[in-house]
């Protein structure tokens, strides 16, 4: 959850960094009385995300700057949208404005690809969720971008949930050829009896024959980790709604539509973060009274 508490941590220590001593250029060329006013204009077409760190950027600067949003997160715009306007001392303004930029150019950029993923699987009952793959210090602005654009979050993080993945698993295996399935079945089943019975438990396998043995430790969710087409149906079809079914690995818009037509509960998807283009969104600045 993106909380106050969190928007007002990150884009304080943001604006320290963009201006540790303040910003020379506002203070030795504005006039100490001068106003602003500003709008947020699309560029470019786009799902909005952001707002509130947005807003942070301003009243953390200066308070008494104003800052009206006009459209809300999640919502689709054009090219030349007013998404937001900001009224009040032209040095904050200044000073506080490449700041708002950067995050709601960059939160905007993952709910506008989110939403392309959504789409594509829309005639499926697939779901498509984000991973851990997120700018260190920004995941709770990034899974908000992600829910704006009409994806789901997966996990925040490793004290969530558990999720054995291929490194773990050969640790556990490293016992010599014959030993994966029931050393993997006895580990997982150990690990659930020492767990509160509300932690979740997801296993990633790379292959069909690895299914069974996972699924015979009871575990919630079982990752279909970098498989075909056709192997993603089989593995549909041997889950046979014992668990619930993700696909991860070699997920782009051209494949997405294709996986989720392959039955799959869940689509994880790591572009969605580490790969959205910051959207195209300027703020047009005027001296009040111009």
């Amino acid at each position: 959850m993106l909380t106050r508490a969190i928007v007002d941590r990150v884009v304080a220590a943001a604006l320290e960094e963009d201006a540790p001593w303040g910003d020379l250029t506002s203070e030795y060329l504005i006039p100490e009385t001068a106003r602003a006013s500003a709008d947020l204009v699309a560029r470019e077409a786009g799902v909005f995300s952001g707002g509130e760190v947005f807003q942070a950027a301003f009243r953390l600067t200066d308070p008494t700057i104003d800052v009206t949003l006009v459209t809300e997160d999640g919502q689709w715009f054009e090219p030349g949208t007013v998404l937001a306007s900001v009224a009040g001392p032209a040095r904050a303004v200044l000073t506080a404005e490449r700041v708002g930029l950067n995050f709601v150019q960059r939160m905007s950029g993952i709910a506008t690809l989110t939403a392309r993923y959504v789409a594509e699987v829309a005639h499926t009952g697939a779901r498509i969720v984000d991973t851990r793959k997120t700018t260190p210090g920004l995941r709770a602005f990034e899974r908000k971008a992600v829910r704006d654009g009409g994806g789901r979050n997966h996990r925040s993080s490793l004290s969530d949930a558990v999720m054995a993945k291929d490194n773990h698993l050969a640790v556990l295996t490293d016992s010599g050829p014959g030993a994966w399935g029931p050393r993997v079945t006895d580990a997982l089943r150990a690990a659930k009896d020492r767990l509160p019975h509300t932690a979740h438990v997801e296993v990633e396998v790379d292959r069909l024959d690895q299914i069974e043995p996972v699924l015979a430790a009871g575990v919630g969710t079982i990752m279909l980790d970098n498989f075909p087409l056709d192997d993603l149906r089989a593995g549909v079809a041997q889950v046979a709604g014992r668990a619930t079914v993700e696909a991860s690995g070699g997920v782009s818009l051209d494949t997405v539509r294709r996986i989720a037509e392959t039955g799959v509960d869940v689509i994880s998807v790591g572009a969605l973060t580490h790969s959205a283009r910051a959207l195209d969104l300027g703020l047009d600045v005027r001296v009040d009274g111009s």
